[in-house]
């Protein structure tokens, strides 16, 4: 079978959104990228901040249920146009942990999925932080280490002592 889903988790600033666009342009065919970003970015701007969205303080993101329920319905949405015929980038942040690879999981169910870990020393993903400027600062090295905690994998790549093109080609290597 061939790989129809790449799911790539590491923590902020780690370098997801970096690989998932080298992965674009160095697979062959058609992949579209997607990171929770975007499903954070097409909420209303009253889940955005709140208790029933997601809410982000400094190092500490919380997730209120109207979030959760649109969070699954985004990783079903993602998984259906796999099965209908695209190949799909996921770029996520584990924060629930195995509970957040199960979710991704339940929806991919019956899909090829090449499921890799980004990592990146804390004060690497602190320093990227900073260079941004558009994120809480601290969310990255509180996230770092945390979002792989019992988390499996078949690959993992470190986007700090690798260059983007190398963890790239790793992950190519893994495609079938």
């Amino acid at each position: 079978m061939r790989t129809q889903v790449i799911v790539l988790n590491g923590g902020s600033s780690s370098g997801k959104t970096t690989l998932a666009r080298a992965l674009q342009n160095l697979l062959p065919g058609p992949w579209l990228a997607f990171g929770v970003d975007t499903l954070v970015d097409a909420l209303p701007a009253r889940l955005r901040d709140g208790a029933e969205g997601i809410a982000v303080d400094t190092e500490t993101v919380t997730v209120g249920d109207d979030f959760r329920l649109l969070d699954t319905a985004w990783a079903h949405g993602i998984a259906a146009m796999a099965r209908a015929g695209a190949r799909v980038v996921v770029d996520d942040v584990f924060l629930g942990g195995p509970a957040s690879q199960q979710r991704w999981r339940d929806a991919l169910d019956g899909l090829d999925v090449l499921w890799v870990g980004v990592h990146c020393a804390p004060e690497t993903a602190a320093a990227r932080e900073a260079a941004r400027g558009d994120r809480a600062v601290g969310m990255a090295v509180a996230q770092a280490v945390a979002v792989h905690h019992g988390i499996s994998y078949d690959l993992t790549v470190d986007t700090g002592t690798h260059p983007t093109a190398r963890c790239a080609a790793l992950v190519a290597a893994r495609v079938e």
